[in-house]
């Protein structure tokens, strides 16, 4: 079944240094964008990420630095990837909790400021983990019957990725082909910033998701105790997160 779209959606993925979103960073970028009219663009390039890339990491993707050591920075490219992004949603395979969390960071260390809060993201390996709880070569082969070759190779993941979700459509009737439908199915929880520790409330205001002010509001915390928005600005917290919390910080001084 093809994906209906309103506007055009971006299936991304990443291949990376390591695992920690703050700090680890790109080494190759793939992005397959669907326009409404089902037709894909492809692009996919390695990136120099100006820090060696650890054995480990090496050992799953088989990147190595003398593949990248010629590649352009992400901060070289990142207005041309602002651009190509502009307008679209979002697609992945546990996106929302790393990708994303990821490519923004990225965007923010290289000075390129990015909005992504008005835009829809289905994360595909949540729609597989609460359908059948399998990984991604295991979705690929369990929904698309085929063995997926070249793993861990950002185009082939982002590739297969798109075309699980078309399977999905496909084996169940009651998932809704409607991209907010499937952001807000593939949802784990809505979250202020990307990383997941700022959260909201039934009431709709942003809560801490961590600490001892887990399920406290930001502003109310803040109030009580200026120095935790200091502790935070000056931790190991993502940079988008620290730009959410001072938002909210301005945001209250207006009041």
């Amino acid at each position: 079944m093809e994906l209906k779209l309103t506007r055009p959606i971006i299936f991304f993925d990443l291949e990376t240094t390591g695992v920690d979103t703050s700090r680890d960073r790109i080494v190759e970028i793939s992005l397959v964008k669907v326009m409404p009219d089902g037709e894909t663009i492809i692009k996919t390039r390695k990136i120099n990420p100006t820090i060696p890339i650890p054995k480990e990491a090496t050992e799953i993707h088989h990147i190595t630095d003398d593949d990248v050591r010629d590649q352009p920075t992400f901060r070289q490219v990142a207005k041309s990837l602002k651009e190509f992004m502009e307008g679209c949603d979002f697609g992945g395979f546990n996106s929302n909790r790393f990708d994303l969390p990821v490519l923004v960071e990225e965007f923010m260390r290289a000075g390129v400021d990015v909005d992504f809060r008005n835009r829809r993201y289905i994360d595909v390996q949540n729609i597989f983990h609460k359908k059948e709880e399998r990984t991604l070569v295991a979705a690929y082969r369990f929904y698309c019957d085929k063995d997926l070759e070249a793993a861990h190779s950002a185009e082939a993941d982002t590739l297969a990725t798109y075309e699980v979700l078309k399977a999905q459509l496909d084996k169940y009737p009651d998932l809704e082909n409607d991209v907010e439908a499937l952001a807000k199915f593939s949802s784990r929880g809505e979250s202020a910033d990307f990383a997941g520790r700022i959260g909201y409330n039934d009431k709709g205001e942003e809560i801490f998701t961590f600490g001892k002010y887990k399920g406290q509001t930001v502003e109310k915390v803040f109030a009580a105790e200026p120095g935790y928005y200091d502790w935070m600005m000056n931790g190991d917290f993502p940079q988008y997160t620290k730009k959410v919390i001072t938002e909210i910080r301005l945001r209250a001084k207006k009041f």
